[in-house]
C-alpha cells in the first residue's frame, strides 16, 4: 500500500533503517537512552502495521506510525511522528489514513489511540473522537 503526496510517499513496511527510526522517535520525544536500537527491526516486524513516510528525493524516512493489534478485533495507533521540518504538509494525515485503511481492510473497526495534549484537533477530521468517561492509564509497577 503506497500513498504519494508532495514528494513524500507513505508505505507500509516490514523493515526500515533503525537509525532513521531512532531519529523519528527522538523527534517525538519518546526515545530513552536505555532503549536498544537493535530491537527496532523486531518492533517493526511484530507491529500489525508500520507505515513510513519517505522523502522521494533522499529516500529517508520523515515520518512514521504504527498499529498494534491481534489482527482480529481492536487496533491501537501509536508512535505517530513527522519530523518538525516536514510538518503541516499533510504527511501525518496520510500516515494515519494508511494505518486506518490497513485496519479496516483487515476487518478491524475499533481503532483507538492516546493523543498527546493539544493534538485532539489533528485527529478529529480523521474520524477520531474523545472517549468520554474513559481515562488512559499506564502501568508503572508496584501493587
Amino acid at each position: 500500500m503506497t500513498v504519494q503526496r508532495d514528494g513524500i510517499v507513505v508505505r507500509l513496511v516490514e523493515t526500515w533503517d533503525p537509525d532513521e527510526i531512532v531519529h523519528l522517535y527522538q523527534a517525538g520525544g519518546w526515545w530513552k537512552d536505555d532503549f536498544d536500537p537493535a530491537t527496532l527491526p523486531e518492533l517493526i516486524k511484530k507491529s500489525f502495521a508500520f507505515a513510513v513516510a519517505i522523502d522521494q528525493q533522499t529516500g529517508r524516512a520523515v515520518g512514521m506510525g504504527r498499529v498494534i493489534s491481534d489482527g482480529i478485533s481492536d487496533g491501537y495507533i501509536q508512535d505517530l511522528v513527522v519530523l518538525p521540518a516536514c510538518r503541516n504538509r499533510g504527511i501525518g494525515k496520510e500516515i494515519v489514513a494508511t494505518l486506518v485503511r490497513k485496519c479496516t481492510e483487515s476487518g478491524i473497526s475499533w481503532i483507538g489511540l492516546v493523543a498527546e495534549p493539544d493534538t485532539e484537533m489533528f485527529y478529529r477530521p480523521l474520524g477520531f473522537h474523545r472517549m468520554e468517561g474513559h481515562v488512559p492509564l499506564l502501568w508503572q509497577g508496584g501493587h
